[in-house]
């Protein structure tokens, strides 16, 4: 009897705080640095999500260990619906190939919530860099051996730079960073001469001279930049990595409040003036049920495992 009482108790208890849900502040914790894509395009969103939902968000950025600080974070935070997790396919998809020892697990430690787009990625240079498009940049590659130095700050540009040299028959020295910005600023000062970087994060720079873009990774053009060719149209084969962006919360996230942030983010993301918006940042927004991407997330993690292991990346 006593048992039951308490077992009730804890029943009334959580129902009575996912009916009041929200009532407090919401934190969205980021696994990259301010100013990268990812930070950009949820700060956005989360103007949107704060109204929707009458409370106030708040954006914590934890970068590091390619995601994997703020992924651990987030797993062990109470499933209650005030941390959330935005994130991408470098702590749900690519880590588990890329590091050795794993602090979360993408699918069981997370409950899916909503996706938010895709954030395709392109090849800039610097300025000192002579090769004015791909084929050049690979011949002298191909010419001058560990040469050409490559900056990361997430897992795509990791898996994407592995994938062009290993492509295009080249050696590259890799250069890894905490996030994108720090990386980018490199590239800019000419102490990196390239990095495959989110439109959203690149692009300002290329508009603004500072890079010069060569190339999109995607398998069609971007129509944000429509004038740069895909890598496989500019002579580099088998070449197709996209970044995803989607929400999660903790593993246990009450279904209630799950539905209720579903419901709102996709409200936001399909309004034509917000899709409008982030389609000016260099993001495909658009969303799609919880069960979904789930789904997705599963499928994801055996498209980059096959991408990590093609490119014979060695974990770290």
């Amino acid at each position: 009897m006593a048992a039951a009482v308490v077992t009730a108790s804890l029943t009334s208890a959580a129902s009575a705080q996912t009916s009041t849900y929200p009532n407090r502040t919401v934190t969205l914790v980021l696994p990259f640095a301010a100013g990268s894509g990812t930070d950009v395009t949820t700060r956005i969103i989360s103007q949107q999500l704060g109204i929707a939902l009458g409370v106030p968000i708040v954006i914590e950025n934890k970068p590091g260990a390619n995601g994997s600080i703020a992924a651990t974070y987030v797993a062990r935070a109470a499933p209650d619906g005030y941390t959330l997790f935005v994130t991408t396919n470098t702590s749900h998809s690519a880590n588990p190939f890329l590091l050795k020892t794993m602090t979360y697990d993408p699918v069981k430690d997370f409950t899916a919530i909503a996706r938010t787009g895709d954030l395709p990625f392109m090849l800039v240079v610097n300025n000192d860099v002579k090769a004015q498009t791909v084929a050049e940049l690979v011949a002298y590659g191909r010419d001058n051996p560990g040469k050409l130095t490559y900056a990361s700050g997430s897992s795509s540009a990791i898996v994407s730079g592995a994938t062009f040299a290993r492509n295009a028959g080249i050696e590259m020295l890799h250069v890894p960073y905490k996030s994108s910005p720090p990386a980018m600023n490199d590239v800019i000062g000419g102490r990196i001469d390239m990095m495959f970087t989110d439109v959203p994060s690149g692009l300002p720079h290329v508009t603004g001279k500072a890079l010069r873009a060569l190339a999109v990774t995607t398998t069609k053009r971007s129509p944000l930049v429509p004038e740069l060719p895909t890598m496989q149209e500019a002579g580099v084969p088998d070449f197709n990595i996209t970044s995803w962006q989607a929400y999660f919360g903790p593993a246990g996230l009450p279904k209630e409040i799950v539905t209720r942030l579903n419901s709102e983010i996709r409200k936001i993301v399909e309004k034509p003036e917000m899709k409008a918006r982030l389609a000016e940042l260099g993001m495909d927004a658009f969303s799609g049920t919880p069960e979904e991407l789930d789904t997705f997330v599963k499928e994801q993690l055996v498209l980059w495992e096959r991408l990590i292991t093609n490119a014979k990346i060695e974990k770290q």
